[in-house]
């Protein structure tokens, strides 16, 4: 029998925009982070939060690539346009994609960040192969199915406290993706489930056999639930959406150097 630390308890936010997803990444993240710093009547709670979002282009922290005029131009599609504390460079975010972030301490797992990539690799190619896709890991960061991109990861870590997390194509409109070069990696394309099997697969579908795989690769409990009461009380409402926004803007800033080197070791070795 697991320990009680080893229960992921799953909450779907459904469609949410980027930015209010983000706040309730924090809130979660804050519970572990004030645990660990000892105060008093703190508890910190492994969650993986699942997520449908509107259309929005990030980049990561490393990228700098995308001027203000580049950013213009992406929003002038109709997608929203936010630069981001994770690893990684440019993607996009949106309608019939699975977006996981799971808020974990991974002392509870008792690995480090380069095996929590790994397992999160692995959770995409498991789902995959549910679905008859042979899909693997390459030199390029993220999940492909031969040279098609078909899941992207891009995370952040403070003491042991994961962030972001991961994306996976089911029924994506791929159009969205030609705006720009995923990832920074030239001449590849991006696919989905859909695209792949030539039949529809939709989030909904997807989510339990994402989630089983994920409790087989990270050896965990998982619980599954919608919204309960409490967790709206910690939803942005739109009175506070606007102090989100430049709270964000400002804390994309604050980054972990260790998190950051250790992500970059990450990126040079492979699962």
């Amino acid at each position: 029998m697991l320990a009680a630390n080893r229960l992921v308890h799953v909450i779907n936010l459904q469609r949410m925009g980027f930015v209010s997803a983000y706040d309730v990444q924090m809130r979660y993240a804050r519970y572990h982070l004030d645990e660990l710093a000892g105060k008093q009547g703190a508890q910190g709670f492994n969650v993986i939060l699942l997520v449908e979002h509107n259309p929005v282009y990030t980049i990561g922290l490393r990228d700098r690539s995308y001027t203000k005029n580049d950013e213009i131009k992406l929003r002038q599609t109709g997608a929203e346009f936010h630069r981001t504390n994770r690893g990684g460079l440019i993607t996009f975010h949106g309608p019939g994609q699975l977006v996981a972030y799971p808020i974990l301490n991974l002392k509870d797992f008792k690995i480090g960040m380069r095996d929590y990539v790994c397992k999160l690799e692995k959770t995409m190619i498991g789902t995959c192969e549910y679905f008859g896709l042979k899909a693997r890991t390459t030199e390029n960061t993220g999940v492909w199915i031969e040279d098609r991109k078909i899941g992207a990861i891009g995370i952040h870590g403070s003491r042991y406290i994961t962030t972001h997390g991961v994306s996976l194509n089911c029924n994506t409109d791929l159009a969205w993706f030609k705006h720009i070069v995923p990832c920074g990696i030239e001449g590849k394309g991006v696919t989905s489930l859909t695209e792949e099997l030539q039949k529809d697969v939709n989030i909904a579908s997807t989510i339990p056999v994402f989630l089983d795989t994920f409790r087989q690769k990270f050896d965990c409990e998982i619980e599954e639930q919608f919204l309960s009461k409490q967790d709206f009380d910690i939803l942005p409402t739109k009175e506070n959406l606007l102090k989100i926004e430049k709270e964000y803007s400002n804390s994309i800033d604050d980054v972990d150097g260790d998190v950051e080197d250790e992500k970059n070791r990450v990126g040079q070795q492979r699962c």
